[in-house]
């Protein structure tokens, strides 16, 4: 059996290690467009901001190609999957053939269309190692930078830059930051935080034009900046997967076991849409838990074992400037808040189910919460009310403690 891996992220390690739990020794060729030994993604901020290097951005060890008997082209583009001959195009006409291949060709960062985009000359993305590099060469203690978009990565980045430059502007068309993950309050509260370690906002506005070096809004605002980071948002890389004839909606369709619609063709990680449990729908979730458990299930059916995942929800994990965070699930349902001077929390219970929390500040035993969500925990089973104030296992039952100690089935 010979797979194949198009990427070379969380999706494709969890494929990698999904397939040799099963099979030993069959071929795997990993193919991608970075030239780099597989890293953590969302280090890059940390990379610039100094608290990580390069060596430890690695998201396994350096001998993890070895010791899985791993073929790696990388720096190689993989043009086109002709599935009659069942073998993936190379840049330059070289073919590699597959008996199962996987899909995790990942994200692009989105770059709307602004009038004048063409006369800034110093403008960058941040998804990529590549693109952390780049845009640490541009900077000086002088630069004045302007960020468009106040999601999780333009706001990474400014984090990841404050130290090394003279002021930062975050533009936003939204009228609040993390619009995607974060209410009114609890956006009010990160924003606050951000603000105090020198980052400005401009939210409710958005660029009409740039001349050069100068951003004009729609509210007649004009920002004067050196360095210009577009971060609006990501969309999945579906092409591949299309042109082979994959369903693609919005990302690549998949099912519980990773598969997509062609026969020996799965796909995982931000190029796909999943089943969120908390909303009932299909959705892009595209985060890193996610991304590898979707290419474990696929490496483990690619090699002829059973897997699935259904319980798929969309959750983060991040910090800013030491204020941490932790958001999970959806948010429509009754919600019960408690705050105090330093943090915040909100749990969101929809039919007899926790549905979503969003932690701002206290973020211990967040795991308790994640796991009532992914198990589908009926409220009535647990002592909810103990839960909401002080998260802990004393609040499930003797024989679902035992389940979730790993001592116990279910």
């Amino acid at each position: 059996m010979k797979y194949v891996i198009i990427g070379n992220s969380a999706a494709a390690v969890g494929c990698i290690e999904g397939i040799r739990s099963i099979d030993a020794s069959g071929p795997i060729t990993v193919i991608s467009d970075e030239p780099y030994h597989v890293y953590s993604r969302p280090l890059i901020s940390y990379l610039l901001y100094g608290m990580t290097d390069e060596e430890r951005m690695k998201y396994r060890p350096d001998d993890f190609y070895d010791k899985n008997r791993v073929k790696t082209l990388l720096g190689v583009k993989a043009e086109k999957i002709d599935t009659a001959k069942k073998e993936v195009i190379l840049q330059g006409g070289s073919c590699e053939k597959y008996d199962k291949l996987l899909i995790a060709t990942g994200s692009r960062p989105f770059i709307p269309p602004m009038a004048g985009l063409d006369t800034v000359k110093r403008k960058f993305t941040f998804m990529k190692l590549d693109d952390a590099k780049a845009l640490r060469k541009a900077l000086t203690p002088e630069t004045r930078v302007l960020i468009i978009g106040a999601g999780l990565i333009g706001l990474k980045c400014a984090e990841g830059i404050r130290h090394l430059v003279k002021s930062i502007e975050v533009v936003d068309l939204a009228d609040r930051i993390l619009p995607s993950i974060l209410d009114e309050e609890g956006s009010a509260i990160v924003q606050k935080h951000i603000e105090q370690n020198g980052i400005s906002f401009t939210l409710n506005d958005s660029v009409a034009q740039f001349n050069g070096n100068t951003a004009i809004l729609n509210s007649g605002r004009r920002i004067l900046f050196d360095v210009l980071v577009v971060a609006v948002g990501v969309r999945p890389n579906t092409q591949i997967a299309k042109g082979a004839g994959c369903s693609v909606g919005r990302g690549i369709s998949i099912n519980e076991r990773s598969e997509t619609t062609l026969p020996d063709i799965f796909a995982a990680g931000d190029c796909c849409e999943c089943h969120d449990i908390t909303t009932g729908k299909n959705r892009i979730l595209a985060i890193l838990p996610n991304a590898y458990l979707q290419g474990e299930t696929a490496g483990i059916n690619m090699a002829g074992g059973k897997k699935e995942f259904s319980n798929a929800i969309p959750m983060n994990a991040i910090g800013f400037f030491g204020l941490h965070i932790i958001t999970a699930g959806s948010y429509d349902g009754e919600v019960w808040i408690e705050k105090t001077e330093h943090s915040y929390k909100k749990l969101v219970s929809k039919d007899n189910l926790l549905k979503g929390f969003i932690l701002i500040g206290n973020v211990i035993r967040a795991g308790i919460y994640t796991s009532l969500i992914r198990d589908r925990t009926p409220l009535d089973t647990v002592d909810y009310e103990l839960i909401k104030q002080k998260p802990q296992l004393m609040a499930f039952s003797r024989e679902q403690r035992a389940v979730k100690l790993g001592g116990k089935k279910p």
